[in-house]
């Protein structure tokens, strides 16, 4: 167990955590930057500890700052919040090797869920229901052209690292494959420092539904409702409605069931 935990984080996300970790009867810690020693987290939080100058990279990004934060507060817990270290499996790992609790996936879960591909895989593996495409190995052109004939157009294409829609092509002709190809692959290498491609089966104006799920390390998990991030510009979300008013309540379950399945496995 654990008495006080670190905030990883800052603004609106550091406030919601710090109000529920102290209605739960656990001390507090805020780490801020510089420019933030008056932010609201800061003054809600039962301590605070400056981790550098203003920009982030210098700051809120230093795993190691973070650590040592703990190390002088007597932090013996963190909650990264969301954004920032918070899908960083390195960080997950650090904090293990410094003896604190990380409230947040496995650092192995981390780095599996940051790969298209082998996410895809293991989905695949679990019986979740998934998009028909290819997740393979073999990355040659020749062999990615193969299987959109065979999954058939229109297809999409994406990088499997990374997100923000970047390396992400909708291919309707087979005339247009190996120049996206190419286009998504550059832009993915780029951008995320892997090359690395999966196809899927493109759904032409497809509601985007994320389901929140919430676990624990003893195997139990529940799906706590859905958010409907439909409206999108260039595949990224504009607004998230939730509940989603194009979900009834056997899709809402057989959606939920399906996503605490992929949790536990």
């Amino acid at each position: 167990m654990f008495s006080k935990i670190l905030i990883a984080n800052r603004g609106e996300i550091a406030v919601r955590v710090i109000r529920t970790a102290k209605a739960m009867g656990y001390r507090t810690v805020a780490v801020y930057s510089e420019a933030d020693i008056d932010a609201p987290h800061v003054q809600l939080a039962d301590e605070a500890v400056c981790i550098g100058p203003a920009p982030v990279g210098e700051s809120y990004l230093l795993a190691d700052s973070i650590i040592e934060a703990c190390r002088k507060s007597g932090a013996d817990a963190v909650h990264p919040g969301y954004g920032f270290l918070s899908e960083n499996a390195d960080f997950a790992r650090a904090c293990q090797a410094a003896g604190l609790e990380f409230i947040g996936p496995p650092a192995e879960a981390i780095e599996l869920m940051g790969s298209k591909r082998l996410s895809k895989i293991a989905m695949l593996e679990a019986d979740v229901p998934c998009i028909p495409g290819y997740e393979g190995d073999d990355q040659s052109d020749e062999r990615l052209v193969s299987e959109a004939k065979r999954i058939g157009f229109p297809v999409m294409i994406k990088a499997s690292a990374g997100g923000g829609g970047r390396g992400m092509r909708l291919v309707f002709e087979e005339s247009e494959l190996i120049s996206q190809i190419k286009t998504a692959r550059s832009e993915a290498k780029n951008a995320f420092g892997s090359g690395e491609l999966i196809l899927e089966k493109a759904l032409i104006r497809p509601r985007h539904i994320e389901i929140q799920v919430f676990a624990d390390k003893l195997g139990n998990g529940v799906y706590l409702g859905e958010r409907d991030c439909s409206i999108q510009r260039r595949h990224q979300k504009v607004v998230e409605e939730a509940p989603s008013p194009f979900v009834d309540p056997d899709l809402r379950r057989r959606m939920g069931e399906a996503a605490v399945q992929a949790a536990k496995s």
